[in-house]
């Protein structure tokens, strides 16, 4: 592989968490694969990266099966990395990896649960998406007979922890993994993790546009006040007249995700010059991959957009609301009487705090939307209305 002086090389990896025989030593040989193919697979493997086929990406529990959920968009945003990555010479398979984990630290229907579940771990420490991104991977999720945990490398779990930059007050969820598998909290990411980062933002800014408009929260005239919207609309106009509309509209979405692909490969090439090695990156004084100042500045007015006229809809902040009257009850419902848990998480309920509240949490977050209706059904005799807006 043809790898940049820069970019994380699987075979120099910092390591696992815990120590492994070989797959030789084993006779265990199942492919040849690198530490960070590895990681990606087991990854795709698990449980917990299914369960987001049924998680809230935009719109919560849709009935439409054209709208995208968190697993829709973590392959979509997979999908960018990789080109990012190949074009700038990282290791394509870390950063996929990245990109295929980075959400499944959501609870069910998305910032609305995580803030019933942050509101409910007021004094168990909080609830941070991001953070029990990590915890379910190098705990919750135990696939292993020999460990907690899927085990993986130390560049996958830091380019998590840290996909937004270094970590001054990590939650306790993180500060426990760091405390017993150091993830140099202060430091910046790989470079691919940077990628996997912005690869999010491309794909949630332009890919919730394509949501938004099929199901009528949006409307191209409001999009086309953004100057370089309507400078991509306007090439779409140009070069396809006589296009059915909802063509041009896929189109205008293209145009905008190859627009800023483009800008982040011209303004991280020139920033990732001179670096000779993945601790340059570590060691640097900011991001050195990403979108140049004026497309940073332009997705900032995107992102102001979005939220203003999709996120913030008056119909999505009351679904959301409902939502978050759900993962609340359910709470409640299984802090006042445990026998409402499933029998497996009841066994294992603790008896003292915060360790119970932090158990209960991992439980709901873990659902996927529609079994979190489920189990409000089955608790409250009735099922949740108002939970779907498409």
């Amino acid at each position: 592989m043809d790898r940049a002086a820069f970019a994380s090389d699987p075979a120099h990896s910092r390591g696992r968490e815990f120590p492994v025989a070989s797959a030789v030593t084993r006779g265990e040989i199942r492919g040849p694969r690198s530490e960070f193919q590895r990681d990606r697979d087991r990854i795709v493997h698990s449980i917990a990266f299914r369960r987001l086929r049924s998680k809230t990406q935009v719109f919560v529990a849709p009935d439409g099966d054209h709208y995208r959920t968190r697993l829709t968009h973590s392959l979509e945003v997979a999908q960018i990395g990789r080109v990012l990555a190949r074009a700038l010479r990282l290791d394509e398979d870390l950063t996929e990896a990245l990109c295929l984990a980075h959400d499944i630290g959501h609870p069910p229907f998305g910032h609305a649960g995580e803030k019933a579940l942050s509101a409910a771990m007021v004094e168990a420490g909080g609830y941070d998406h991001n953070a029990h991104s990590l915890r379910t991977l190098a705990r919750l999720e135990c696939p292993y007979p020999a460990h907690d945990g899927l085990n993986l490398t130390f560049e996958t779990l830091e380019g998590l922890a840290k996909h937004n930059g270094p970590v001054a007050s990590p939650n306790w969820a993180l500060s426990e993994i760091d405390a017993a598998f150091p993830l140099d909290l202060a430091t910046w990411p790989s470079a691919e993790a940077q990628i996997a980062n912005v690869a999010d933002d491309i794909a949630y800014d332009n890919h919730d546009i394509d949501d938004g408009l099929r199901a009528g929260f949006l409307q191209l005239d409001d999009l086309l006040t953004l100057d370089f919207v309507a400078d991509q609309w306007a090439g779409v106009e140009r070069r396809f007249p006589h296009a059915e509309h909802e063509r041009k509209l896929r189109e205008l979405v293209r145009g905008q995700i190859g627009m800023m692909v483009n800008d982040v490969l011209a303004h991280s090439a020139d920033r990732l010059r001179d670096v000779a090695s993945v601790n340059e990156v570590r060691a640097a004084n900011g991001p050195l991959a990403g979108f140049s100042p004026a497309m940073a500045a332009q997705e900032r007015r995107l992102k102001a957009f979005m939220y203003e006229r999709l996120y913030y809809h008056p119909e999505q902040k009351q679904t959301a609301e409902r939502a978050r009257e759900v993962i609340a009850a359910l709470f409640v419902a299984y802090s006042e009487d445990e026998r409402t848990l499933p029998e497996g998480w009841r066994a294992g309920l603790p008896e003292s705090e915060p360790e119970r509240s932090r158990h209960i949490a991992d439980f709901i977050a873990g659902m996927t939307d529609r079994f979190a209706i489920d189990q409000y059904a089955r608790i409250h005799g009735r099922v949740p209305e108002g939970l779907s807006n498409v």
